[in-house]
């Protein structure tokens, strides 16, 4: 049979929660799509609508940089290297580097370019030195092939800029995988995203801010992108760490600037004022008592490998879900770390977590006398179990 028990009766007795994990409120954003992750522990703390293929706007110039990025590490661009400017790339309109075509721009400049000014023509010229064929359509079909292997089943690109395309599309869930692998894989790259501004050349005093509004409020935020078109609304794909924890998210479909700088705020002091990382049960300690046949002993304490250390609610007042699961009772013998069952637990709001738990201590197989008294029990208390239909 499968032995399933409250965490809550089991682990008062046993003393072994640090912590009884609470309830957080929900938070109800009004982007028409967002995701939320916590960095550290990998918990999603909000998804909505997270796999929608949306309009991006120039938040999929992540994808860019990130290519951007391994082209440097391969040895194919290198910082100090000056790309020429495109007839093209100087057409583009919206946020720009005011690029032209006598123009030879250092990489490290089109990387700021595009990340701090959000520069349209930066990326084109990144995407034309890329491509395979010299054209932005062909870098794009390199970029939706990348972000494919990179695990973003739901991106496609048309251009290297965000620049408005019937196929140009991407989840927020997709989104926020693109910026923790930016964090991950380049963090000698990832401190620009904190730049709050890059005067070029001195050519464009009108655009030389960071348009992200987190950087100066002083709450940890340190990346990533703005986005904004007619089509799109306003989005964010932001990032920020205080202490030992980072959290890092995705939205669009604001209605306005202002909109998405008090959702982004909001958002981030929610993850952080929310959540907190607890010790839930130290490793050794036996969780609960799992019930042992014919063995030395009646019962095994089940134990978790390491410590369980997880990322729950931290409103008060209400305790967290959980249960230990197993198949019993056990036969024995059974060897000390033998696996044995599992703890689901399940804290409100957010995705169940399950850990393997296994025996504190050997219990040996019984003796001839221990057997045969078990046996006799089993059958004693079976003859006096009615038989069906008997009256009781």
């Amino acid at each position: 049979m499968i032995a399933s028990r409250p965490l809550r009766r089991l682990l008062a007795a046993a003393s072994t929660l640090a912590v009884l994990a609470t309830q957080a409120g929900a938070f109800d954003t009004s982007a028409r799509a967002a995701f939320v992750l916590d960095y550290t522990t990998g918990t999603v703390l909000m998804a909505k609508n997270a796999d929608e293929a949306l309009p991006p706007a120039s938040m999929s110039k992540l994808m860019t940089l990130y290519m951007a990025f391994e082209a440097i590490h391969d040895g194919r661009l290198t910082l100090d290297e000056r790309l020429p400017v495109s007839e093209h790339a100087m057409s583009y309109g919206g946020s720009t580097m005011f690029l032209n075509t006598q123009d030879r721009v250092r990489v490290e400049d089109l990387l700021r370019g595009i990340i701090v000014l959000s520069g349209n023509d930066a990326c084109a010229v990144i995407a034309e030195a890329l491509s395979p064929n010299g054209t932005e359509p062909g870098f794009a079909e390199l970029m939706t092939r990348r972000a494919q292997q990179l695990g973003m089943t739901n991106s496609t690109f048309a251009n290297a800029s965000g620049w408005p395309a019937a196929n140009h599309r991407m989840s927020m869930r997709d989104l926020t995988l693109l910026a923790t692998r930016i964090i991950e894989d380049f963090p000698e790259f990832y401190p620009i995203f904190a730049e709050k501004q890059f005067a070029f050349d001195g050519r464009a005093p009108s655009n030389v801010n960071n348009r992200n509004p987190l950087l100066r409020l002083n709450i940890g935020a340190d990346g990533l992108k703005t986005g904004h078109t007619a089509e799109a609304g306003y989005g964010l794909v932001g990032s920020a760490k205080q202490g030992e924890r980072r959290v890092v998210f995705a939205m669009t479909g604001l209605d306005s600037e202002r909109a998405r700088a008090e959702e982004s705020e909001s958002i981030v002091n929610w993850a952080f004022r929310q959540f907190a990382e607890r010790t839930l049960v130290k490793k050794g300690t036996a969780v609960a008592q799992a019930d042992v046949w014919m063995g030395s002993a009646e019962s095994v304490g089940l134990v978790a490998e390491d410590d369980i250390t997880l990322l729950v609610p931290v409103t008060p007042g209400t305790t967290l879900e959980a249960e230990v699961v197993y198949t019993g009772p056990l036969k024995a013998p059974i060897a000390q770390g033998q696996q044995l069952a599992e703890l689901i637990i399940r804290p409100e709001g957010l995705p169940e977590h399950r850990v393997p738990l296994f025996a504190e201590h050997e219990v040996a197989g019984g003796g001839f006398t221990k057997r045969m008294l078990v046996v006799s029990k089993a059958l004693f208390n079976r003859i006096q179990q009615p038989a069906a239909g008997e009256a009781m």
